[in-house]
């Protein structure tokens, strides 16, 4: 059974959350606090998503993302009374898939987890092969081809096209990607990572040009579908 973390302080919206899901046939893991939640996300590898309310006493929903962020990709909903746009940027910075508003829908709720999940390894796979559209990302022999054509990458460039093939559709905040690729030891700037994906982007051409979206004031993400004229 497909296992789902709620983390909240106040124990009406956990239930609440709790029952929806486990009507939808998921099996809920409950925690009253941040501190609680990342030992239960620790104990539970298999974990599918977690929702998470940000105003949580021991460890706040931010930083509970960020520490997840530093150990998986596994979806990230954030859940929170507050609404203003500074705490939804923070929110995708720190690497949450999703952000809802209270008071919220539980039924909207429910569809934005089932959609998060069928996400999840949403670029079929084959071995050390990823695909998406034309686009074939081969782990193994460390190359990639677009439209049969091979494609001269860079360490640099063909990891974050991995990065973001693995999660298609989320958005990455420049900074996540820096520390995820570079190492948060690295000195430079976020620029580095707007600069790989530009000449990612041209070299995968057509393709890149469709695929890689900027998705203003936030970061970057794989398109699925492609952005068509």
């Amino acid at each position: 059974m497909t296992k789902i973390i709620v983390a909240d302080d106040e124990q009406l919206i956990r239930r609440l959350v709790c029952d929806f899901l486990k009507k939808e046939g998921y099996e809920t893991l409950e925690a009253e606090d941040g501190a609680q939640a990342f030992e239960l996300y620790k104990a539970n590898p298999d974990v599918a998503l977690l929702i998470l309310d940000i105003m949580m006493p021991e460890l706040d929903g931010w930083e509970l993302c960020r520490r997840i962020r530093q150990k998986s990709d596994v979806p990230v909903v954030l859940l929170s009374a507050r609404s203003q746009e500074f705490d939804q940027l923070t929110g995708f910075e720190v690497g949450a898939d999703d952000y809802v508003t209270k008071p919220f829908s539980p039924t909207v709720l429910m569809k934005r987890v089932e959609v998060l999940l069928k996400r999840k390894g949403n670029a079929p796979k084959d071995g050390g092969k990823i695909f998406l559209d034309k686009l074939i990302l081969d782990k193994e022999a460390h190359a990639v081809t677009v439209d049969g054509e091979e494609i001269s990458l860079t360490l640099k460039e063909f990891e974050l096209l991995e990065k973001m093939l693995i999660s298609v559709d989320r958005v990455f905040s420049r900074e996540q990607l820096l520390d995820d690729i570079w190492g948060y030891t690295y000195e430079g700037d976020t620029r580095t990572v707007d600069s790989h994906l530009a000449r990612l982007r041209t070299k995968l051409g057509d393709w890149g040009e469709r695929h890689i979206i900027t998705v203003y004031g936030l970061g970057y993400k794989l398109d699925r579908e492609g952005v068509t004229e």
